[in-house]
């Protein structure tokens, strides 16, 4: 199992039992989460929250994400009934009673479930309740190799167990120690065998075939291979070799190919890692993996500095320690605080990153983090610095994760990173991978929770004038006062600037009456979040402090209560009546 699992509880009383359940697989497989049902347990408890389970529980499990979920068997088997097709490429899910009294695999056999369910069942001290016959003969899942090997046909593979169930011995040809404690019948003259061979399978029906993952292909810095069908001759030279495509490990190429999109693209449809050698041998990809590999290895080619070299390892190769990675640089939002609120791809991106970066604050609100993943925080100003560090960094081959608050193109980090790019003229940081990942930022949460007054045109303003001169911000009011647009007031007082929100708010009054709605939001996302309507009449610097995001309506702005409920909505009407138009 390397994707962490997504431990799954529908109220407080599962939450002892998720949290031995996590200590349990984290040893295995940093990053295993808790997953809480919102309403049910407290946000701050559980390491992400949900609102709906089946709707939760789906999208794990398409996304490959292991599930361990406390609850009913059958709860989870109707949740994700619909999405049940392919047994080859389904992830473990596992029912676990809420106090921990049995641990039941369901689904994901030849992904490991059974041994996920006898991890978590030592660690509750209870038996797993495992049916899959094979594993019940033979002790394990011979259909399950480890991280390292994959099988050459699941549908080969599955008629040769019922082989061995049926009574019918095997030989084992190949280095396999996983399966030197299964339970086989094994004779060196049996009829069927089990091969592990980085060779094609043939496609004879009494043997069992298991590749390790153990062939590296090098790819040479010449013309004739930049094409979109990349990945299709390197199948075809590898065929030529009478190499297995399951065994091919990682795509090697020349440090000057790197953000070549014809490479990636190969590599993905190969489903392998892409990584990079610094070497002066670079037309010449025989040579570079000579240079570059450092297991035993034995080199196949055809000599004449051919375009496609491959390289076979005496055992599975681990990707990292070929050649290095092209750096990564995710710049993510983190959302207005609460774990929901923030978009997959931007947890995603933490749970990928090797270095996170950003100011304190926001860093703590992201973790935790695993204890390979490193963790750099700095002060709030020191944003440029932070930008090259990062580049630095991912420029090296590591994948960082830089992290704002909200959206990190709203007064965040985006910015200053692509600052710190357009600015610089090294190669490495230009070769970076860089990603913008969105967020919900503030004014969005608080117009959100107030209903929907950023419903017509609207426009965000930043009050602190540590960037930009004071003129400038009180010309930019005037104008969108005048136009009456919508206005979010970000860093809206401080300590230092007690004095420009009274003053922003005496330009806006010259252009608004005195009843229009402003939406004050503390802290929103968080935990003593506030949400407070008032007046501009009634507006005062007091309410507002640097947390407080300040929409100010426009003459269209309005508030109601629906009949017979205290509720009170805010929205701003999405037409205009030319006669209500207030400017």
């Amino acid at each position: 199992m390397t994707t962490p699992p997504a431990i799954v509880i529908l109220g407080v009383g599962a939450l002892a039992t998720a949290r031995r359940v996590q200590s349990a697989v984290l040893s295995t497989c940093p990053g295993a989460s808790v997953h809480g049902l919102q309403g049910r347990v407290a946000d701050a408890d559980v390491d992400v929250a949900f609102t709906e389970l089946a709707s939760h529980l789906r999208a794990l499990y398409a996304s490959g994400t292991p599930i361990v979920a406390l609850c009913a068997a059958g709860i989870v088997i109707r949740c994700i009934a619909p999405l049940l097709a392919n047994k080859g490429s389904e992830p473990p899910v596992l029912a676990v009673a809420e106090d921990g009294s049995a641990v039941v695999p369901l689904l994901g056999g030849l992904s490991g479930v059974n041994a996920m369910a006898r991890e978590i069942a030592a660690a509750l001290d209870v038996p797993p309740a495992i049916t899959t016959s094979g594993e019940l003969r033979f002790g394990a899942c011979v259909l399950n190799p480890p991280d390292g090997y994959a099988l050459a046909s699941i549908d080969q593979g599955k008629r040769f167990v019922s082989d061995l169930l049926a009574g019918e011995a095997t030989r084992i040809e190949g280095d396999a120690p996983w399966l030197d404690d299964v339970q086989l019948l094994r004779a060196d003259d049996a009829r069927r065998a089990i091969r592990v061979t980085p060779l094609a399978w043939s496609g004879a029906t009494d043997e069992l075939v298991i590749h390790p993952r153990s062939v590296v292909v090098a790819i040479g810095d010449v013309r004739d291979v930049r094409d979109e069908g990349l990945h299709e001759r390197i199948l075809e030279a590898a065929r030529e070799r009478g190499l297995a495509a399951q065994a091919l490990a990682v795509l090697l190429a020349p440090a000057a190919r790197i953000g070549d999109a014809a490479l990636q693209q190969a590599a993905d449809a190969l489903q392998i890692p892409l990584r990079f050698a610094d070497d002066d041998a670079s037309s010449d990809p025989a040579r570079l993996l000579g240079n570059t590999l450092r297991m035993p290895h034995k080199i196949l080619g055809d000599g004449n500095r051919a375009p496609i070299a491959f390289a076979i390892a005496h055992a599975p190769v681990d990707p990292a320690t070929v050649g290095r990675a092209r750096g990564k640089l995710s710049v993510i939002g983190l959302g207005p605080g609460d774990a929901s609120l923030m978009v997959p791809a931007a947890r995603a991106a933490l749970a990928q990153a090797t270095d996170i970066l950003g100011y304190e604050t926001y860093v703590k609100m992201a973790g935790p983090f695993r204890a390979d993943q490193r963790v750099h925080g700095t002060d709030n100003r020191e944003e440029m610095q932070r930008a090259r560090h990062a580049f630095e960094l991912a420029s090296a081959g590591r994948h960082v994760a830089m992290v704002s608050s909200g959206d990190p193109g709203v007064f965040a980090m985006a910015a200053a990173v692509l600052e710190a790019l357009d600015e610089s003229r090294d190669p490495a940081w230009a070769a970076v991978e860089l990603e913008i990942v969105p967020g919900v930022s503030a004014a969005l949460a608080t117009a959100a929770q107030a209903g929907a007054p950023l419903g017509h045109d609207f426009c965000m303003l930043s009050l602190s004038d540590n960037l930009k001169p004071w003129s400038v911000i009180e010309t930019r009011l005037r104008h969108a006062a005048e136009a009456d647009l919508v206005m979010a007031f970000y860093n809206p007082i401080s300590r230092a600037r007690p004095w420009q929100l009274d003053k922003a708010l005496e330009i806006v009054r010259d252009f608004r009456g005195p009843q229009t709605i402003v939406v004050l939001g503390r802290d929103i996302g968080r935990p003593g979040a506030a949400l407070k309507t008032t007046t501009l009449a009634g507006l005062k610097s007091a309410d507002v402090d640097m947390r407080t995001m300040v929409i100010i309506g426009s003459s269209m702005t309005r508030a109601f209560r629906p009949a017979d409920r205290s509720r009170e909505w805010i929205y701003t009407p999405r037409w205009y009546k030319s006669a209500d138009f207030n400017v």
